[in-house]
Order: C-alpha cells, then sequence, then structure tokens
C-alpha cells in the first residue's frame, strides 16, 4: 500500500492517471474519486492520451460501497483519490478528521492486503508539506511518496520518504507539459542549460537528491535597503539558513551586509535543503556584494559553520563525476575532502578551508 502526497495542484492526479496507463494488460485497474467527478477525470485522461481500457471509475465517498466495489471488481490497481474525502457511517466524525482517516485507511488495507491488491492512497498535505492527518498513516501504509515542487514552475520531485521493500535514497524527476509528467533523465543539463551569461551573483552548486548528483543554479541578490533593518528573502532554500550564513559572512569575511537587502533563489523553482550548498550561498551572496561574477565554468561545494569553517560533504566523487561530465573546467572544494580524493579528475579541484580563503581564491 502507497500514500502520495503533495499540494494542490502540484500534479498528483497527472501522475496517477500515467501510472493507471503503464499497468494496462496487467488486469483491472479501480480508480475511486471523492473529489472529481467521471467528466473531468475523463477530460484529463483524453488531454493525457490514455488508453487502457481497464480503468473503472467509481465516484464515491462512502467507504463501504467503496470496499464492497473493490471486492466485487477484484482489480489489479486500486486508487483512492482522496482519502481526506472518504468517510464511514460507523464515525460519526466528519470526512477529513483524524479519526475518519485512521479507520478509512485501516478497512481499506484489510481488504486490498488480503486480496494482494496494490494500492495508491492520494491525501493533502498541511502548508509545512506534511501528511495531512494522523501521524500513524504513515505506519500503516508500505511506502510514503511525496511529489514535490513549486506550482507556478514545471519541474517536479517524486521522493519517497518510507520504503519498506526498498531504498528510500532515490527520486524521481519530471517536468509539467501539457502531455502530462515528462521523466527528466539529465535533470543537471536541464537546470543550468539556460545559463548563456555570466552575471555576478550566480553560481552553480550541487546536491545529492537521493543517491543522484544534480547541479543547481543558485542566484543571490544584494541591494541598498531603503528600510530601516535589511531584508532577507529565500525562495528553495531555508530561510534561517540564509539568515546564518549572512551573518557569518559578515563576521568571518568582513562583509558589511547589515545594511543590504539579500534575495537569494534557486533556479527551476526547486526546494534543496542540503547543507553541501551552504558554500554557494555564501560565494553568490558575496559576488553580487563585490558585483564580481563567479567563473562561468565552476561549480562550488561545501557545508559552512558558525566559525566560517568549510566542512567535510559526503559523496564527494559522485558530485565531481557529474561536473566533470558536464564540461565543468573548476571546483571549490573543501580541502578535508580534497585530501581524500583517490580518482584523477580533468576538473582543477581547489580545496578551501574557510569562507574567507574561499572568497580570496574564487573573487579576489
Amino acid at each position: 500500500m502507497f500514500y502520495y502526497g503533495g499540494e494542490p495542484g502540484i500534479g498528483k492526479s497527472t501522475l496517477i492517471l500515467q501510472i493507471c496507463d503503464k499497468v494496462k494488460g496487467e488486469g483491472k485497474v479501480l480508480y475511486v474519486s471523492g473529489e472529481e467527478s467521471a467528466e473531468q477525470i475523463k477530460m484529463r485522461a483524453d488531454r493525457l492520451n490514455i488508453k487502457n481500457e481497464d480503468i473503472l471509475f467509481l465516484g464515491e465517498t462512502d467507504i463501504d460501497v467503496v470496499n464492497q466495489a473493490i471486492i466485487n471488481i477484484n482489480p489489479k490497481l486500486v486508487i483512492i483519490d482522496s482519502i481526506q474525502t472518504m468517510y464511514s457511517e460507523e464515525l460519526s466524525a466528519a470526512a477529513g478528521s483524524v479519526s475518519q482517516v485512521r479507520e478509512i485507511t485501516s478497512q481499506v488495507m484489510r481488504v486490498c492486503k488480503s486480496r494482494a491488491i496494490t494500492t495508491i492512497i492520494i491525501g493533502h498535505v498541511t502548508k509545512e508539506g506534511n501528511i495531512a492527518g494522523p501521524r500513524v498513516l504513515e505506519h500503516m501504509v508500505d511506502t510514503v511518496l511525496y511529489l514535490e515542487g513549486e506550482r507556478y514552475f514545471s519541474y517536479r520531485i517524486l521522493r519517497g520518504v518510507k520504503n519498506r521493500f526498498g531504498s528510500t535514497n532515490e527520486i524521481g524527476m519530471f517536468e509539467m507539459r501539457e502531455e502530462g509528467m515528462c521523466e527528466i533523465t539529465n535533470p543537471s543539463d536541464v537546470l543550468i542549460s539556460e545559463r548563456e551569461d555570466n552575471p555576478s551573483g550566480s553560481c552553480i552548486v550541487s546536491s545529492m537528491e537521493g543517491t543522484r548528483s544534480i547541479l543547481v543554479e543558485l542566484q543571490a541578490l544584494t541591494s541598498q535597503t531603503i528600510y530601516g533593518y535589511a531584508k532577507r528573502t529565500a525562495n528553495g532554500v531555508d530561510f534561517n539558513r540564509l539568515a546564518l550564513l549572512i551573518a557569518v559572512l559578515e563576521k568571518k569575511a568582513g562583509l558589511m551586509l547589515g545594511t543590504q537587502d539579500v534575495y537569494l533563489n534557486v533556479v527551476g523553482g526547486l526546494k534543496i535543503n542540503e547543507p553541501s550548498i551552504d558554500l554557494g550561498i555564501i560565494m553568490a551572496t558575496a559576488s553580487s556584494f563585490k558585483n564580481i561574477p563567479i567563473p562561468k565554468d565552476m561549480v562550488i561545494m561545501g557545508e559552512v559553520g558558525l566559525t566560517g569553517e568549510v566542512r567535510r560533504i559526503n559523496l564527494i566523487e559522485k558530485r565531481l563525476k557529474e561536473a566533470e561530465r558536464l564540461g565543468f573546467q573548476s571546483c571549490i572544494i573543501p580541502e578535508s575532502n580534497k585530501k581524500d580524493l583517490k580518482d584523477k579528475y580533468k576538473l582543477d579541484i581547489i580545496g578551501v578551508r574557510n569562507v574567507k580563503e574561499a572568497i580570496k581564491k574564487t573573487l579576489g
């Protein structure tokens, strides 16, 4: 049993219909919808050119009716869209409440697991990005998947956060197009393909998404504040992390940013939480402040501590091989990582111990 969550409008139903089409010839698919009508699902299926004639639609929110349909049809795959719209008459609570969600998931699990039916439960997420409803829901299902991405950007990441039968260190990256979700086989190339000129405040960083190294462009902009206090805005990275790194820049590198508004953006609408992009945030901000561009063919990676030191990061070999594959010429990495490198690379690998040294070697 799978739990599949994501923000409204992110593309959950689109990807699910494409999955239903991929199991063509394997058996019947029962699509249970409490949110959309048969006409709405049909319109989306026609737009996506879905050809599987074994997809059966059930517009129902009563879980007793749904369970009986599952027993009668005995499909290969069941889709519940969404769990928050389903209700059981045995409970007096409203649909979507903690008790209803817990009870309905338990009932569906008993019916489907006893018949070896693969089941995907679609659910809502909170504004913090967590599963909406009881935490026990994550323990009940076998796999939890999140579809991430900014609603008004085209790129999506399907991330596994729990998997009883495999690794969670894998992701799928897609682009939302008119014909549906299309897999991106080379994310790094796509995310940096439009970087033609070399402005100040822009740099390429390496982020590990699962076991895959992805090169992403970071952009920073500093400008004189017109208010009584400096403004900080972060899109795609944690705001508190940006504030912390700006403090490190001021204290350990001598950059007076107290009167500067600082804006940071991850190109493509991606969200990155990995600490290896710390040094990239530092360098992009310093580049914009000094108005000196970072070399276009350089990749920057490293975690930054509160004392300004550049700390070791993991999977450095995969990151360097990805940078080398895409034709980059140089790379700034932690000195502790450089000492342990065993393979030879065509890259000019520069090791740095602290942010002041990194700024000197990159921006002069």
